[in-house]
Parts: C-alpha cells; structure tokens; sequence
C-alpha cells in the first residue's frame, strides 16, 4: 500500500481489521467499508489492488511468475520480483521524435543507428552468455546512453532509457528472457480480430466456446503442434498428442526462471 501511495493513516487504520480468513474482492470490500465508511474511493480501488497483490505472492496453489517482460506501464511493477523492459517499446519513444532541424535528423538517425546494433549484440549474448560479455555489454551500454547529441528532446529520452537500466539489461542475468513482449501483444491481438470480426456471441455458451477455441488454438501455436491434428485427435479420442497442459510443463523445464507448479 505504501508504494500505491496510500497514506499512513489509512494504512494504520487497517491494523485493526487483522484476521485469518481468506476473503473474496467482494468481502473485502464490504469489511473496508464498514470498517472505513468515510473511506475515499481512490485510496479503496488503491487498497484492493494492494491486496490483490498481496495475496498473489503468497502463491497459495498456484505458482507466483518471478519475471515478466512488459513494456513501463506501472500496473505492472508490483507483481513479480523482477520485472524486464520491452526493448521494442522503449525504442518506439525514438520514433515519436520529430526533428525538423537537419542536424537534429541526422542526430536522431546515428543514435538509432547505435540502438539497433546495441540491441542486435543483446541478441548474440543470449545465444552464447558469458560473464566477460555481459560486463562488456554493461560498460558499453552505459557509454550509448550518455551519448549527448545537442538535440534536446534525443538527449532527454536518451538519459530516460538510461534511467531504466536494470530493468533493460535483465536479460544479462536470464538470457532465456526475450528482448520485447511482441508475442503476447499479437496472442491478446487475436481476441480483438476475432471480436472485429463476430462483435460478440449471442448466449454465454457461445462466448464460452469462442474462449474456449481461441485459447486451443493460440496454445497450440505456441507449443509448435497443429490446432486441427490436436481437435481431430481428441474427436478421435486417440490420444496420441499428450495434453497441452503436460506439453507446458515439459516445455517450462527448458527456462528455469519460470516456476513449476499445478
């Protein structure tokens, strides 16, 4: 709660709403309120999200993700231990800059230049990791990113990737992460296709079926096997393609950055 910035009065008085029982969204909510009735509805939406939080690291049957890669919205920092950065969305702040002055055009165009091989030397280290190579990458990413072009805006969004360091170079430590989160914005892009196209199901069940398929057929995608083998298989009642569940799970023991679980 401290670092959604709830302020230390409301935090206290939560002291005394101590319990062992296991509450839904909905009975927390109604024990804040009665407990809390002058509570503002920001800092309610802030302490329900910190409780939300809270309860997912306990990581009570099921496993707690240790690191994500995403891009810097800060939904998204209170959830894992360690959190990478999206390099692709980091380098589309570059693209958003529109110098008119040439000598800022040319400034832009060699910085981005030197972006790109950077991140492309990224991905020769996580083919061949080494300790040696990944200082190297260090210094030199520190070099990059004190680059000071004259062109204002260039050198404010350089020092602003410079700030997120730790987060960009996580990959050093894990070079199984990727270096951006494009497959999983195109797998969420698949819902809102498939949206676009049908707008929505008439009854629950539909809803439920075109949940249901999607979610066969993006697995399979990722897992490498045919969506019409695998539905073909379990019509036939064959069996010969295992479930997709015990194909993650063996995919998963390749990256031990991601935890097991049920």
């Amino acid at each position: 709660m401290k670092h959604l910035r709830v302020s230390e009065k409301h935090i206290h008085e939560l002291g005394t709403l101590q319990s062992n029982q296991t509450y839904s969204r909905e009975q927390i909510i109604g024990q804040l309120k009665a407990h809390l009735p002058n509570l503002p509805e920001s800092v309610l939406t802030k302490m329900i999200e910190a409780a939300a939080i809270a309860a997912y690291h306990q990581g009570i049957g099921f496993p707690v993700v240790s690191v994500i890669v995403v891009d810097d919205a800060p939904q998204f920092r209170l959830l894992t231990k360690e959190l990478a950065l999206c390099w692709i969305h980091d380098g589309r702040h570059y693209k958003k800059l529109m110098p008119v002055i040439a000598d800022h055009q040319k400034a832009l165009a060699d910085f981005l230049t030197s972006y790109w091989n950077y991140y492309h030397r990224l991905q020769d280290y996580k083919k061949a990791p080494s300790e040696a190579l990944a200082y190297q990458l260090t210094q030199d990413f520190d070099a990059l990113f004190s680059t000071h072009t004259g062109y204002a805006a260039l050198d404010e969004r350089i020092l602003k990737t410079k700030a997120k360091k730790e987060h960009l170079l996580l990959v050093l430590k894990y070079p199984e992460l990727p270096l951006h989160n494009n497959a999983s914005e195109l797998a969420a892009r698949s819902q809102v296709r498939k949206r676009d196209v049908s707008l929505h199901a008439i009854t629950q069940e539909g809803t439920e079926a075109n949940d249901t398929f999607l979610s066969i057929v993006e697995t399979c995608k990722k897992l490498g096997i045919s969506a019409y083998e695998f539905i073909f298989d379990r019509i036939k009642q064959s069996s010969n393609i295992p479930p997709l569940a015990q194909l993650i799970r063996e995919k998963i023991k390749l990256y031990p950055w991601v935890p097991s679980g049920p």
